[in-house]
């Protein structure tokens, strides 16, 4: 005889023997997965009594409400009305498998199960629910109660389009799928369950009919092995040779294998080895699996995105509309001017956009592109337009093309570039959705990556526009708490529709009151605030140990970093100036420095500029300016220069004005109709955002304390302008007492030259204020200077 096998007990281990403590996630799952099983308990209850008491309250239905009213399912009222739903206005029989679905559920969630599998049991329990209730409305269709309404109404609407029959068939495939996918139903599968079951039958009649011969009949029976199972498993083995128990045939009879030794396999399990992690990611992870992610969204979770139905479509749902005649009188314009030049075409093409037409020439070998450069003008006045702007070459083609507005220009809308699938599904971090190409492809930028834009042109030409262009692209996609807007408007007209958005989107100082800023002055100490809070971000990134932003809150998401050390999420912030003209007039350097300290350092901490100005001069835009400022937007301006100034390429003085714009972004430029969205669309997008529930305040800045203004009744040398020893030198050297000469010499904003000559008259180096005359000078000469400030330091 063959030697039983003994099994070994697993002895208790410390780890099994440590008393487990429940984490508040696991105690939800307990006390929920308690919550379903009682109430697949009631249903099931509900159900079950429905089918004997549902004529006697039938007429209690209406009276839910009515306490001494008593109803005669198990559950009363509450059976009696949820069993009703279920039963008669729902699936009927089939209804039986919700109660079933949830205790399934509720018993994962109880002995904490992985849900691995949950859903795929809900979808299939439901495919089940479906097709008992549509058949046996099919098949018992006078007993409503047993198909449920569902049933019933689900199979008279097929047999209205297929009849019985077709209604019969997609009940068999329906079947079918549901066999295949559950039960791995097979045409093999089946043959072998009939073939076991015709040999057990036949192996029970030859075991009752003969005793004697049971032995020699049991070694005759045939023992059905399945193809599959006479495949070996190929796995890593260790073979071992020991006794081998007896087999025992299907029909239950003892199978005596001869006693010589055998090959057993035995698998090799192969324990992983896994890296040791540092503590601080062991604590993350366990905070991610007892809290999940932290999510900044939280605060504001009800917060809903504005509806594209807040926008217009300003007539352009019916796309660009193509002009034969016009590309065709257009294409000989050109080819015969070019010909009056001596210059050849081998091949044309055009491109239509929504305000311009590309045409691309190919010219016959040996012409000069310059020469057909230089005819700009002349193919300007034989096509009788304005706005013809020739690139030669297109960059990456072997083409020239000639830009030609088109005589019914089409308006693009910012409706039809938000609702394009290419800024939908834009995986960036600060989309823009400026408008379309001469292609007509929506032009979708990232501004995290621009990292900073400068935008120009003539007033009227559409700056503004693209301005609001740029904040609705952003708040279309982007949640408040990801992203802040900084916003300055000198003119104080173009930006104050944003008031209403100030809880949600906006940023401002600790002691403001109105978060969008008019005044000078308010400006320059939030320049100086956002250079604060520049500052701040990279501590907390090298805190952190992180390069950017990205990395810092995704770091944040993961509970990687500690909120009592001083960490938190950081939102983008988007400065916007709208008029930057002004300022530099106003306030000069105090306003430039900060600027360019933001454009050289802030892109990696979330911090991005976009300005804007209707005067592009060298004095407004510096060369300081333009290195930090990549990303160049040029509407229509009046001249070359200008247009140099922005792009430091022509173009934008070719341009027809309303929405015509070149992009660039330090290589190719690129013309765009920007999409026009109109000041009550912008209205109406604001009121809807601002209606909804709003933090607190708006995001507060870092507190700025500016400079203090001296008297000339206070003579303090510690509370003194930084520049004041180089503007008494000025004043001295020119022997003239006046603020406006301070502000030209050092470039200083009015205000400070004003606080810097009362410190001047309380030193006693200048006089007391004279009217329109200019102060008085009280030292005579540099040397004399510096013995007065010598002795005012003793």
């Amino acid at each position: 005889m063959a030697k039983k096998r003994t099994k070994s007990k697993s002895k208790p281990t410390a780890a099994n023997k440590k008393k487990v403590s429940l984490k508040p996630s696991k105690q939800n799952k307990i006390i929920f997965g308690s919550l379903l099983i009682v109430l697949s308990i009631a249903l099931f209850f509900s159900f079950m009594s429905y089918y004997f008491t549902w004529q006697a309250d039938q007429s209690l239905l209406s009276e839910f409400a009515n306490r001494n009213a008593e109803a005669k399912n198990l559950l009363n009222k509450f059976g009696a009305s949820v069993s009703h739903f279920f039963m008669y206005r729902g699936f009927g029989l089939a209804s039986f498998a919700f109660p079933v679905l949830l205790a399934v559920t509720g018993l994962y969630l109880f002995l904490g199960l992985s849900g691995k599998g949950l859903i795929g049991k809900w979808i299939w329990g439901l495919v089940g629910v479906i097709w008992i209730s549509v058949a046996l409305g099919f098949f018992a269709i006078d007993q409503p109660l047993l198909g449920g309404l569902i049933g019933y109404e689900m199979n008279d609407f097929l047999q209205d389009y297929t009849g019985k029959i077709g209604v019969f068939l997609i009940l068999v495939f329906v079947l079918m799928v549901i066999l295949v996918r559950l039960f791995n139903f097979t045409p093999e599968g089946v043959a072998n369950f009939f073939r076991k079951q015709r040999q057990q039958i036949t192996s029970d009649f030859q075991k009752t009919a003969s005793v004697s011969d049971e032995t020699d009949e049991s070694e005759e029976t045939s023992l059905d092995l399945s193809p599959e199972d006479n495949e070996p498993t190929k796995v890593d083995t260790y073979t071992h040779k020991k006794d081998i128990p007896p087999l025992k045939s299907e029909a239950g009879l003892d199978v005596n294998l001869p006693e010589e030794e055998e090959e057993v396999d035995i698998s090799l399990e192969v324990e992983k080895v896994e890296q040791e992690k540092e503590e601080s990611d062991i604590k993350s992870e366990k905070l991610v699996k007892d809290f999940g992610e932290f999510d900044p969204k939280l605060e504001l979770g009800n917060y809903k995105f504005p509806p594209l139905d807040l926008l217009d479509a300003h007539g352009a749902s019916g796309g660009i509309t193509i002009n034969q005649e016009e590309l065709e009188e257009n294409k000989n314009r050109i080819v015969s001017t070019l010909k009056n030049y001596k210059i050849g075409i081998a091949q044309i093409k055009a491109t239509i956009g929504p305000t311009v037409t590309l045409y691309e020439i190919v010219p016959e070998a040996g012409i000069r592109i310059s020469k057909i450069k230089n005819l700009e003008d002349d193919i300007a006045l034989s096509l009788a337009a304005l706005g013809i702007r020739i690139i030669a070459p297109i960059p990456g083609k072997g083409t020239i093309g000639i830009e030609v507005p088109n005589k019914n220009a089409t308006t693009v809308s910012m409706r039809s570039v938000i609702a394009s699938n290419k800024f939908q599904k834009a995986e960036m971090e600060l989309p823009i959705a400026f408008g379309k190409t001469i292609s007509n492809e929506t032009f979708v930028v990232d501004l995290a990556k621009m990292p900073h834009m400068l935008m120009a042109g003539a007033t009227g030409q559409g700056k503004s526009v693209g301005l609001n262009a740029v904040i609705t692209s952003l708040l279309y996609k982007k949640h408040p708490a990801e992203v802040k807007f900084v916003l300055v408007d000198p003119k104080k007209v173009e930006l104050t529709l944003y008031n209403k958005i100030e809880r949600h989107f906006l940023a401002k100082l600790p002691d403001s009151e109105d978060a969008i800023i008019t005044d000078n002055t308010k400006v320059i100490n939030t320049l100086n605030s956002l250079c604060i809070e520049m500052d701040n971000r990279y501590e907390l990134l090298k805190t952190a140990m992180v390069r950017n932003i990205k990395e810092y809150n995704a770091k944040f998401k993961a509970r990687k970093l500690n909120p009592n050390d001083g960490h938190k999420f950081l939102p983008y912030i988007v400065l916007v100036i709208d008029e930057f003209a002004d300022l530099i007039m106003t306030a000069g350097k105090e306003v430039e420095t900060p600027i360019a300290r933001l454009a050289q350092l802030a892109r990696a901490i979330g911090i991005h500029l976009i300005i804007a100005t209707q005067r592009p001069s060298v004095n407004v835009i510096t060369g300081i300016i333009k290195a930090n400022f990549p990303a160049r937007i040029a509407f229509r301006v009046t001249s070359k220069i200008d247009s140099r100034t922005i792009l430091d390429a022509q173009g934008a003085d070719q341009l027809i004005g309303r929405g015509d714009m070149l992009y660039t972004q330090g290589n190719d430029v690129t013309r765009l109709q920007c999409a026009f969205v109109d000041t009550p669309e912008v209205a109406k997008i604001t009121d809807y955002v601002g209606s909804q529930r709003a933090y607190l305040d708006a995001h507060l800045l870092p507190e700025y304390v500016g400079e203090e203004s001296g008297t000339s009744l206070d003579n303090d040398i510690a509370d003194r302008d930084a520049m004041f020893r180089e503007a008494a030198e000025v004043i001295v050297t020119a022997q003239q007492g006046s603020a406006s000469l301070i502000q030209r010499k050092l470039k200083l904003g009015y205000n400070r030259a004003g606080r810097i000559i009362d410190q001047l008259e309380a030193a006693g180096i200048v006089g007391p204020f004279e009217g329109s005359k200019a102060r008085q000078v009280l030292v005579p000469d540099i040397y004399s200077l510096e013995q007065l400030l010598e002795n005012e330091t003793k």
